[in-house]
């Protein structure tokens, strides 16, 4: 669409008070930003749209271009007109003649410009000009042309037009490879490529791979739960009560309302009501949230899935996990067995761990007898409390004895667990959800899935009966008067759907990011995360 001689003007004195000023908002240009500024007042001055509103016909992209080039067919290519679209990352030639890389969300392609191709009458400016002086790296464009070879035998797009379709006023990072493979000015410091997630994934294209592999693990386990016949629901974000698991939320107000609420930290207890409501298999994938600390295994906004299906138990639920965990691994890398990175502080090692079922099954106190060599089945809080301090772990009189176990098990036992490996019959103590084990006093039954020293997923036999429940939830609120900011609150509510009845049930929750982590090996969650959390971004910019 043409420029009206209004907006013209217009824009090109908001234009020109950038380049007197030297300034964008508050921030001071650096020189090459005000080269692109001018450069965006030229094109506007030629009557291009630099940022143009209508859309870009895409027919082709880089990598599937490549690939499917077949040169029994170059002269037939030559009357086939394609376009693809992206950014420029490279341009080099200073004659009629010019080669540019486009990068696509596929990958990178090279680009040959002709100015005879581009501009076939008298007037040069679109080569001469607009591209040879305007076009700046990290400029969007979209082409025309037909696919060749060149004499270096590298396939390209024989460009005969090209469009402007963004601007780009910053300049990226310029990432440098030479001929024996050697990367130089690499765009590798995270505290950038977490913060500016959009250049790291730009010019380190190689990390996109995590962010599709994370899809395909989504997407397997919704086929799989899909093919069950189980349903996948969303439950409320903001609750009254922050129940579900033992955590410190985030609160806020509802001024209408006039309410507080609290971020969600589990979706458990309203899933479990969709089983009351009759369901028979219900799951949820989404964003849990947790005032916690963070480090490499723990951001505050998370992603988790959680699944309850009727008339099962944590046996058949251990059976199921086992199936679903071959069966993502096998749909992202072709076999179950992969290698994965452990880190424990500067050191890093490497593991070769099998996801095909059976996985080791350990009772929480026999793993810790294992691997700390103490055993703590019969041990009460003083002694608990006690054995802590002797093994130098940090406690407070808050901690009761399923807190201390934890801690115990924490410290010494999980990091051992390096194949899948079900922990399961934890202390009561421990889980106020979970049903009363059916031969073990003073036990429930209960799994987590350790691999690689971390827990991957959780699971139980669902506490049905409403009297035990409230009663269990009591026990939490006496931890929470001992000054236990992760006790359970009492949810009035829940407790009325299961005096209407729940039918025996199994359910499970999986930590999303974590086992994104264990399928593109990487040893931090920051990693795995589009836009992990991070401190308050310094006034002064940290580009530079």
């Amino acid at each position: 669409m043409a420029f009206t001689e209004q907006e013209i003007t217009q824009w090109l004195a908001e234009l020109d008070t950038v380049i007197t000023s030297g300034t964008l908002g508050e921030r001071e240009l650096n020189e090459m930003e005000l080269q692109r500024i001018q450069s965006l007042r030229r094109l506007v001055e030629l009557k291009i749209n630099p940022y143009p509103a209508e859309k870009f016909e895409v027919t082709n992209y880089a990598i599937p271009t490549k690939e499917n080039y077949n040169a029994e067919l170059a002269e037939q290519y030559k009357t086939e007109t394609i376009s693809l679209a992206g950014r420029i990352m490279s341009v080099r030639g200073k004659g009629k003649a010019s080669f540019a890389e486009l990068q696509d969300c596929t990958g990178r392609i090279q680009l040959y410009v002709g100015q005879d191709s581009i501009c076939p009458g008298e007037d040069k400016t679109m080569y001469e000009e607009v591209f040879k002086r305007l076009l700046d790296i990290g400029d969007y464009i979209g082409v025309e042309g037909y696919v060749f070879t060149t004499k270096t035998g590298e396939i390209s797009i024989h460009v005969s037009a090209f469009k402007f379709l963004s601007k780009a006023i910053r300049t990226l990072p310029i990432v440098k490879t030479d001929a024996e493979g050697n990367v130089y000015d690499a765009f590798l410091n995270p505290e950038l490529r977490y913060r500016m997630r959009y250049v790291d994934l730009t010019v380190n294209p190689q990390f996109k791979n995590i962010f599709v592999t994370r899809s395909k693990v989504v997407s397997e386990m919704r086929r799989f739960f899909d093919a069950q016949g189980w349903m996948e629901v969303e439950t409320p974000i903001l609750q009254a009560v922050h129940g579900g698991a033992a955590a410190r939320p985030f609160e806020t107000h509802h001024n209408t309302l006039d309410a507080d609420l609290y971020l969600r930290i589990a979706n458990e207890l309203y899933l479990k009501r969709l089983i009351v409501a009759g369901f028979d298999g219900v799951y949820e994938i989404g964003k849990m949230f947790r005032n916690e600390g963070m480090d490499r295994t723990h951001n505050p906004e998370f992603t988790s899935m959680e699944i309850y299906v009727a008339y099962k138990d944590y046996i058949w639920m251990m059976e199921m996990v086992e199936q679903l965990f071959e069966k993502i691994t096998t749909t992202v890398h072709g076999k179950t067995a992969i290698e994965i990175r452990k880190q424990q502080g500067k050191e890093f090692t490497t593991h070769i761990v099998d996801f095909k079922g059976p996985f080791e099954k350990l009772s929480i106190y026999e793993a810790i007898q294992k691997h700390s060599g103490h055993d703590v089945s019969n041990m009460n809080e003083e002694q608990l409390r006690a054995l802590c301090r002797s093994l130098n772990i940090e406690v407070d009189p808050s901690m009761g004895r399923g807190k201390l176990i934890d801690e115990i098990f924490g410290e010494t036992t999980e990091q051992h667990l390096i194949q899948p490996t079900f922990i399961i019959d934890y202390p009561i103590e421990m889980t106020p959800l979970a049903k009363k084990h059916r031969t073990k006093e003073g036990m429930v039954e209960r799994f987590e899935l350790f691999v690689m020293g971390k827990e991957i997923a959780n699971a139980y036999t669902e506490l049905n009966d409403p009297i035990d429940q409230r009663r269990r939830f009591e026990d939490q609120l006496r931890l929470a008067e001992r000054g236990d900011e992760e006790a359970m609150a009492m949810d009035e509510d829940f407790l009325r759907a299961l005096e209407f009845g729940m039918p025996p049930t199994s359910g499970l929750g999986i930590g999303i990011d974590r086992l994104t982590m264990l399928m593109t090996n990487q040893t931090t969650i920051q990693e795995v995360l589009f836009f992990p959390q991070m401190k308050p971004e310094p006034k002064q910019d940290t580009e530079e």
